[in-house]
């Protein structure tokens, strides 16, 4: 599926346009193993249970660090308002719903039309008008599109060339636009925690979700995003409580964490 260009419809009359080419920055098996979960998306506790668990932390660090870069009141109930904002990976619009309440105009792009399909669903059952497209973020960039922020989250991680997807998604960017990545360190710990516990141990996740030697650290992250001229900024680690079964911001970055960075204007 990520090799190909075409379009299907939704019931309803919905059109879902799957767009990539064989240069595209996509690993099809990881696009078929999503793709295969499309229906658990908005089970809070199923296959994406972690997902959702860690999702206000996440929303927490992207409503502080675009308010802040972007000169919004971060006291307004919509602040996003007039913000156009790309979610990258968005699989079945966990991110891009809370987002788009917040005030934004947001297009979610994944190359799983089935997650798109769900996304869609769902959007429409919330009363939320969002964009949603099965293409790839190097579809958007050949368009010409740009956009105030651009999300991925939990994407990096999936894909063969991250510092690839990072250049385009920096060349997506609106001078002062500001980038925001969520992945997981490359540690010991993480392996211990994010393969070991998480998908043989707890079972949160269906083995095989992720592999160890694609996890980036912080340091590395920052040096992409350098070398795309982009300037890093806040980074928060996202660390799980267990015996509060809660997500919350840390200076630990250990296993999980989340990165803000912004293009000079």
């Amino acid at each position: 599926m990520g090799q190909h260009a075409g379009t299907s419809r939704q019931d309803g009359g919905t059109e879902i346009h799957a767009r990539s080419a064989p240069d595209d920055n996509v690993d099809p098996a990881e696009v078929a193993r999503f793709g295969a979960l499309a229906e658990a998306w908005w089970d809070p506790d199923g296959a994406f249970r972690p997902l959702h668990q860690i999702g206000p932390a996440r929303l927490g660090f992207v409503r502080d660090v675009l308010c802040r870069g972007l000169a919004r009141d971060a006291r307004q109930i919509r602040p996003f308002e007039g913000l156009e904002i790309l979610d990258v990976g968005c699989g079945g619009g966990l991110v891009s719903e809370p987002v788009a309440r917040l005030g934004a105009t947001v297009t979610g792009i994944d190359l799983a039309s089935d997650g798109i399909r769900a996304a869609q669903t769902h959007a429409l059952a919330s009363g939320l008008v969002i964009d949603y497209r099965a293409e790839s973020l190097e579809a958007v960039a050949r368009r010409g599109e740009v956009f105030d922020a651009v999300l991925c989250l939990e994407v990096l991680e999936h894909i063969p060339d991250p510092a690839g997807l990072i250049a385009t998604a920096a060349s997506v960017l609106r001078p002062g636009g500001v980038l925001v990545l969520s992945t997981i360190n490359r540690t010991t710990r993480s392996y211990a925690l994010a393969i070991v516990a998480a998908e043989y141990v707890l079972r949160w996740l269906p083995r095989g979700t992720h592999t160890w030697d694609r996890f980036i650290t912080p340091e590395e992250l920052q040096s992409h995003v350098e070398a795309c001229g982009l300037e890093p900024g806040q980074v928060d680690g996202l660390v799980y409580d267990p015996l509060r079964d809660h997500w919350s911001r840390a200076t630990d970055t250990s296993v999980n964490y989340i990165l803000a960075a912004q293009k000079p204007k």
